[in-house]
Parts: C-alpha cells; sequence; structure tokens
C-alpha cells in the first residue's frame, strides 16, 4: 500500500513537473531518501510498461515522464490539429497587443483588451508565434512575452518594422505607447485565413 501511494506522488510529481527532475530533488520534496526513490521509480517504471500510455525516462541523474512511442502517431495527429486551428479574433488582437508593444507581460495584455486572456497567449506560445522573453525585475517577477521568428515569416514581414502602421500612431512598434483594442486592425489576416503549422 505504501508503494502505491510512492507511486501516486511521483507520477503527480513528474506529471506536474513535464520536464526532468533531478532524483535528488524529487527525494527532497517527497522527504525520501535518495536510494528510497532510487528503488521506487525502478519499480514504478516497471509497473508502467505493463499497462497504459506512459513509460518513465531516465536521462543520467534525472527522470522524466513520457508517452509511449507507440502512441506517437496518435499524439502528432492530435498536436498538429490543434497548432493548425485558425486564430481566433481574441487571439489575432493578443497578439497585436504583442506585437507592437514587446515584450510585454500577460497582466498588460489583459490590460490593454479588458479582458482575461492567459489562455489566449498561452495558445499562442503552443502555435509558436509567442514565446517568453524572460522576467520583469519587479516583485512577482512575471514573465515577459515577445514574437517569434514563426510569427515574421506567417504574416510576411522581414522584420516588426514591416508590421503595418496602427492608425492614429506614428511611433514603431516596442515603444512606450499601447494601441486601443478597438483600433483597427484590418491589416492583419481574418481569423479563418490564418493556419500555423509551425517549423519543427
Amino acid at each position: 500500500m505504501r508503494s502505491r501511494k510512492n507511486f501516486a506522488a511521483l507520477e503527480a510529481v513528474l506529471f506536474a513537473c513535464g520536464e526532468p527532475v533531478e532524483v535528488e530533488r524529487l527525494a527532497e520534496g517527497l522527504g525520501m531518501e535518495t536510494a528510497a526513490v532510487r528503488q521506487q521509480l525502478a519499480l514504478y517504471g516497471e509497473e508502467l510498461e505493463k499497462s497504459g500510455g506512459l513509460r518513465l525516462l531516465v536521462l543520467g541523474e534525472t527522470v522524466q515522464l513520457c508517452a509511449k512511442e507507440e502512441y506517437d502517431e496518435q499524439i502528432q495527429a492530435v498536436v498538429a490539429v490543434k497548432k493548425n486551428t485558425p486564430l481566433s479574433g481574441a487571439a489575432l488582437e493578443t497578439l497585436a497587443v504583442i506585437a507592437y508593444n514587446q515584450p510585454v507581460t500577460k497582466s498588460f495584455v489583459e490590460q490593454v483588451r479588458g479582458v482575461e486572456s492567459g489562455q489566449v497567449v498561452n495558445n499562442l506560445v503552443e502555435k509558436g508565434l509567442v514565446e517568453e522573453a524572460g522576467r520583469l525585475a519587479v516583485p512577482g517577477r512575471p514573465i515577459t512575452y515577445r514574437t517569434t521568428p514563426v510569427f515574421l515569416r506567417s504574416f510576411g514581414l522581414s522584420g516588426l518594422g514591416d508590421l503595418p502602421q496602427v492608425p492614429g500612431r506614428e511611433d514603431s512598434a516596442g515603444q512606450d505607447e499601447v494601441s486601443s483594442p478597438g483600433e483597427d486592425l484590418s491589416d492583419f489576416p481574418d481569423d479563418n485565413s490564418v493556419g500555423f503549422q509551425p517549423e519543427e
């Protein structure tokens, strides 16, 4: 019974991290000896091999949960569909706010748009159009975001200087002024014509 509880704890931590985790870090977080964690990981790995779609990947002194290779085709199909989904109006608006004012935080985007925009930004990151640009040196150290080369290629731009001028605004992208979410963004493709598949 105790092993099952340990398995559940290991699984929850590895799933939540989503990236390789040092064995010693696991031991410290779970309040266990490193040797005991290694033993539990070995047993847990064996359990995963027997059933389910996950396996335990050991990379030197780190471990990570990953999908079994036999499900690669299904995973790629689902990911491709998600990446190729046309951008919504909200996504285009959010992308415009980031493009003209980068680097910006999610809270900045929300302040400009007047609505919660966290998930929209996350979706743009998944599509490869936006990426993390670092953290602000303020309490909480919020993450800032900027557009990527994929964004430039997708919209046929050679650089941010090629962004269309926003009516009533003479400064270029990246300046302090913020374009109002109600301003005309018609120079961007409409949400029914843009589908993205970022380059690998």
